[in-house]
């Protein structure tokens, strides 16, 4: 597709805002055209911010818009499914927001909805395209460490969960919300596909919820094997409340890389009244991540105008669901599930 990018962003929430942003002002190629949001508060900040003269209640009034050729969808997951659907039937191009969706057949029915009409649909694991993440990548597939061996990453947010994430049957808990990135991050690196999962989770700083949904957790761990041989681990939590804290490392069987960083800068002051190793930490993954969002907008519009395949595709945010799905099962059933790496 030819000439400038209608975009409009659906979820003007964190996220949502950290995109609109980036197309509002930084991504060539693009125009950002509206905004759509249920929430009356959230639209009018949007447009304040912005600068927009064009916001929405409802995404299909965006499906309209003849002006608007891609959606960005950063809905609760539970409501993907339906926009990504509509959207392709529209001919719209979507980049979707992680976690892709509830369950797996969901997602099937947005890659092939996308494939249908022949609209472009990109998932946004945004670590793919943060600079770090990509150096570690270029290390590795250099042979610098050797084969790899194990991966291991971890997500663990500041804040404390939304109350409508207690329900594991509709937000499917924190290894979507907090560790899907980290599941990506594992299939990346290893090269392969999760065999099997173990995961344990459990609740220790959110005792509201556990009279009414005991089976919420804010804290995970979860050990995998790969296809290839390779091996994993993931770790997440919410509310640790020191601050956010993404990293990885890559074991290989002659060396390791390790990305990622809790630590905000380089510049560490030491005086006589500061705690012996205190430096000031990363208080939140829009700070970390911003320039990662901007490389992975740009990439979407690139990969419209110049009709090329999404660096990250539909089949990526279906295999991250499909292993979360599995963990979430072995937690409660307290056992090693096996997870089809048919694609």
């Amino acid at each position: 597709m030819k000439g400038e990018i209608g975009v409009c962003v659906v979820g003007a929430g964190r996220a949502g805002m950290i995109h609109a942003v980036n197309f509002r002002k930084n991504v060539p190629g693009a125009r950002l055209v509206a905004v759509a949001d249920p929430m009356d508060e959230n639209r009018r900040a949007a447009c304040s911010e912005l600068g927009l003269d064009i916001c929405y209640s409802d995404y299909r009034d965006a499906l309209a818009n003849p002006d608007i050729h891609a959606l960005v969808v950063v809905a609760p997951t539970a409501f993907h499914r339906n926009i990504v659907v509509e959207a392709a039937a529209a001919g719209r191009h979507i980049l979707c927001e992680k976690p892709m969706a509830i369950n797996e057949s969901e997602c099937i029915e947005m890659i092939q909805a996308a494939d249908r009409h022949g609209v472009k649909l990109q998932i946004g694991f945004m670590r793919r395209f943060d600079a770090g993440f990509r150096r570690a990548k270029e290390i590795v597939e250099s042979g610098a460490i050797g084969d790899v061996v194990m991966v291991r990453s971890n997500t663990r947010g500041p804040s404390i969960p939304q109350p409508w994430m207690y329900d594991i049957a509709k937000s499917n808990g924190p290894l979507a919300e907090v560790n899907s990135h980290d599941i990506d991050t594992l299939r990346w690196f290893t090269e392969s596909e999760f065999s099997s999962v173990y995961a344990i989770g459990g609740n220790f700083r959110s005792p509201q919820a556990r009279a009414e949904f005991p089976d919420f957790y804010d804290n995970v761990a979860l050990t995998a094997s790969f296809e290839n041989g390779c091996q994993g681990m993931i770790d997440g939590a919410q509310g640790v409340g020191y601050g956010y804290d993404s990293r990885a490392e890559i074991l290989g069987a002659k060396g390791c890389v390790f990305v990622g960083r809790l630590r905000e800068h380089s510049v560490v002051t030491c005086t006589a009244d500061s705690n012996e190793g205190a430096y000031p930490v990363v208080r939140s993954w829009r700070q970390l991540f911003e320039p990662a969002y901007l490389a992975e907008d740009i990439a979407f519009i690139d990969c419209i105008t110049n009709d090329t395949p999404p660096q990250i595709t539909g089949a990526d945010g279906l295999m991250a669901v499909r292993v979360v799905n599995a963990g979430n099962r072995s937690i409660i059933e307290k056992r090693i599930v096996q997870v089809s790496t048919k694609i």
